[in-house]
């Protein structure tokens, strides 16, 4: 992955159409996700240096999502390009399995998404 003048990483195209980004491989169209979501920047960001300081994701979404999702911990399940927002999308596909975003923001709030699969 190479990186631009700023020190962000970009997408490089390969000769087939796919890519050479880091996030884990895309098998049939669909991954497998969890993310905690809340109203506010500040706690989504509250909530990152959390788990960055080892708090469990689970446990975090369990105590502080606005999503149904809570209730699983925040699991997603597997799910398709076109049943998320594209900000979400764009975010969970250059994750590693296990590897935590960052918050995203979209229409419905700040997420923190971890990819699970």
């Amino acid at each position: 992955m190479g990186k631009n003048k700023y020190g962000k990483e970009f997408q490089k195209k390969t000769k087939g159409g796919g890519s050479t980004k880091a996030g884990a491989p895309i098998h049939g169209g669909k991954i497998k996700a969890s993310h905690i979501l809340v109203d506010k920047h500040s706690k989504a960001q509250e909530i990152y240096e959390d788990l960055q300081a080892g708090e469990k994701f689970e446990q975090l979404a369990g105590k502080f999502s606005t999503c149904s999702s809570k209730k699983r911990g925040g699991n997603l399940g597997e799910f398709a390009k076109g049943d998320m927002v594209p900000e979400f999308w764009s975010a969970s596909t250059k994750l590693r399995i296990g590897e935590i975003s960052q918050p995203v923001k979209t229409k419905y709030g700040y997420h923190i998404i971890k990819r699970t699969g």
